[in-house]
């Protein structure tokens, strides 16, 4: 086994709701990904954590009580020590201003919360078949959005 296999990726989710972040953690369990999840359960939260320690990916819910994605996502974007940091907007918005907000504000890519088990199996899949420490990864507009296949 090689050291890129064995190390274990800081993974943190932001996001309010239970049964969403239950079936998240299901899905990394199922595919037996070599994460540490964290949750923030509010925006609040979120930043509290990101500056006790950077994590490897941020998952980042948009509809948030206290403080919102997308002002989170401001934040975290004037601070230095987050330019490296993996941003997945994951979300059930689906409107055009927010996926072009997000885009604008240097988010990586945009995932709409997917409707089935399945779904969320594919997409989480392609997320972290994506190598996050070997590159700068910003797809175009038109890639944006990680849909299943």
């Amino acid at each position: 086994m090689t050291e890129s296999e064995e190390h274990v990726q800081n993974v943190l989710l932001a996001e309010d709701d239970d049964d969403d972040y239950e079936l998240f953690l299901e899905v990394i369990k199922d595919l037996s990904l070599k994460v540490l999840l964290t949750r923030a359960e509010n925006g609040d939260v979120l930043m509290r954590i990101l500056h006790e320690k950077v994590p490897d990916m941020l998952f980042l819910d948009i509809m948030m009580p206290c403080k919102n994605g997308k002002d989170c996502l401001l934040e975290i974007r004037t601070h230095k020590k987050f330019d490296n940091l993996p941003i997945i907007v994951y979300t059930s918005l689906r409107d055009f201003e927010t996926i072009e907000f997000c885009y604008r504000r240097g988010t990586n890519l945009f995932v709409q919360k997917p409707y089935s088990y399945s779904e969320l199996v594919e997409v989480i899949e392609q997320i972290f078949s994506i190598n996050w420490k070997e590159m700068r990864y910003y797809p175009r507009f038109s890639n944006f959005v990680l849909n299943p296949h």
